[in-house]
């Protein structure tokens, strides 16, 4: 598979084919070289905190989550399968009815781990919402194949 048509169908997957990141209104800006870039766009039904009032913090944590896992997919081979060991999230500020954005970038990928560091922003990306950390277990295609094809 091509890598033009590799990172088609990441944008695809993230943006479509995945009912959670659907239902939220998660979409792929930027995707490709180890890094990812997502929006959600703000309703109202995000509000977690009337009072204040401000996004919740678990849609701020599931975009990073998203955001760290997609630039690891951009970073393996087709058919490799990627999921979350540990992810950290440190809130820096309140995030204010308005759109979400988030960057994820590869900071190291090894044979079977990788570590990313995510930034979430609202208007401008110098004024952080929250910054997290997450390390992503690699399922390598070919290791299933030495094994037989059993997980």
């Amino acid at each position: 598979m091509e890598r033009e048509e590799y990172l088609r169908l990441i944008r695809e997957w993230t943006d479509e084919l995945i009912p959670f990141n659907k239902f939220l209104g998660i979409r792929v800006v930027d995707v490709g070289n180890g890094a990812c870039t997502l929006t959600i766009p703000y309703r109202p039904e995000l509000i977690g905190d009337p009072w204040r009032p401000a996004i919740h913090g678990g849609l701020i944590a599931t975009l990073v989550d998203t955001a760290g896992g997609m630039a690891v997919f951009t970073a393996v081979t087709p058919g490799d399968r990627v999921s979350t060991v540990d992810m950290r999230v440190d809130y820096l500020r309140r995030a204010q009815p308005a759109d979400l954005h988030a960057r994820g970038e590869v900071t190291r990928i090894g044979n079977r781990v990788a570590t990313t560091n995510i930034r979430v922003w609202q208007d401008d990306d110098n004024k952080l919402v929250a910054e997290g950390r997450a390390v992503f277990n690699i399922k390598r295609k070919q290791d299933e194949t030495d094994q037989g094809g059993k997980l």
